[in-house]
């Protein structure tokens, strides 16, 4: 991992990750995974388990990475913070609605493979805009995942930078399937392609900060 990287402040990772470097995203995982990890540890999820929620947590972390923009005058840290609690709270709520059934569709960029079934739609655990007049709050709202394809691994292909676009983005199977003119199954194996990638991605360079 570059030294220019690790040493960089937040605020600049999160412009050089927009503008496409997936090892400025890896930097910032790795420095708030503790803080992910220990925020998702005060909750507790209807059907899930500790790894459920740390998902939840790092999803709301990358969610804050992609939405970053200083010139909101709101300092990364808090914001990152508040998108990480918002996405937790988020799952709960989700969960609590759906607990007859596990949770078992986390779109997870770190860990073990969530079920094939997509029927608890990720639009229902995405969160949206806030009215409010909290800065950092309104930033949630402000932008659309519109351009993932610069701000994704490098090892992803061109399909998968498209799956994963629209399936953070919150469309069903049924319908990524749909806009890349493929089976759903397709879809789904894309997108457990694209959770493991992104895992061993995360796990390389936290031995990388690690040593």
């Amino acid at each position: 991992m570059p030294a220019a990287l690790t040493a960089a402040p937040d605020a600049e990772l999160a412009r050089l990750f927009q503008e496409g470097s997936s090892a400025a995203l890896d930097v910032l995982m790795v420095r708030y995974r503790r803080f992910a990890r220990s925020r998702s540890r005060s909750y507790f999820l209807v059907g899930g388990d500790a790894d459920d929620l740390e998902q939840e947590a790092l999803i709301g972390l990358y969610k804050a990475v992609r939405d970053y923009r200083p010139d909101h005058e709101v300092a990364f840290r808090p914001f990152a913070e508040l998108c990480i609690t918002r996405q937790l709270l988020s799952a709960i709520k989700t969960a609590n609605r759906h607990k007859h059934q596990p949770l078992n569709t986390s779109v997870t960029i770190h860990g073990r493979d969530a079920g094939e079934d997509d029927s608890h739609a990720l639009e229902d655990r995405l969160p949206g805009p806030a009215a409010t007049d909290d800065p950092a709050e309104r930033l949630l709202g402000d932008e659309q995942v519109a351009a993932l394809a610069a701000a994704v691994d490098a090892d992803l292909s061109e399909l998968e930078v498209d799956v994963l676009g629209l399936y953070v983005a919150g469309r069903s199977y049924e319908e990524i399937a749909e806009h890349v003119g493929r089976h759903a199954k397709s879809v789904d194996n894309a997108v457990q392609r694209i959770k493991r990638k992104l895992g061993r991605s995360l796990e390389r360079y936290e031995l990388a900060a690690a040593g």
